[in-house]
C-alpha cells in the first residue's frame, strides 16, 4: 500500500500532466478531484497541489506504477483531444516510472482502437504482464 507522500506525489504528477497544455479544464479538474478522493486526499490538499506541486516519488510496486500509468492514459483522453506532444509526455512519464517502452508503445497504439480511446484495465494489465515476465 502506498503512503500519503506517495499519494500526494501521484496526484501532483497527474496535475502537472494535465496542466501541460495550460490550465486545468473543468473536466480534468473533476477527474483529478475524483482521483484525490479515491486516494483519500482532501479537496484542500488537492487545491494546494494545483498551486504548489511536490516532488515526484517513484512507486516501488510495479502494479502501482501500471495503475498510475492507466490513470494518466485516462486523463489524457478525458478531454477527447490530445496532441502528439501529450503522447510523448505520457511515454516519458511511463519510462520514468520504469515501465517497458514496448508496453507503453503498445498501449498508445491500441488505445486508438477502443471507444473513447480508453484501454480496458484487463487489456492494459495483460500488455504489461507480457513484458514483465
Amino acid at each position: 500500500m502506498i503512503n500519503r507522500v506517495e499519494k500526494l506525489s501521484l496526484l501532483s504528477e497527474m496535475i502537472s500532466f494535465a496542466k501541460s497544455e495550460n490550465d486545468l479544464k473543468p473536466i480534468e479538474y473533476s477527474f483529478l478531484l475524483a482521483i484525490a478522493k479515491q486516494l483519500e486526499i482532501s479537496r484542500e490538499d488537492f487545491d494546494y497541489l494545483i498551486e504548489y506541486p511536490i516532488n515526484y516519488f517513484p512507486l516501488k510496486s510495479h502494479s502501482e506504477r501500471i495503475v498510475q500509468f492507466h490513470r494518466l492514459v485516462l486523463l489524457m483522453n478525458i478531454s477527447e483531444e490530445h496532441t502528439h506532444k501529450e503522447r510523448i509526455k505520457l511515454f516519458n512519464y511511463g519510462i520514468r516510472m520504469g515501465l517497458s517502452h514496448e508496453s507503453i508503445n503498445k498501449v498508445l497504439y491500441l488505445m486508438e482502437s477502443f471507444p473513447n480511446k480508453i484501454v480496458p484495465p484487463d487489456v492494459l494489465i495483460d500488455i504489461f504482464k507480457v513484458q514483465y515476465n
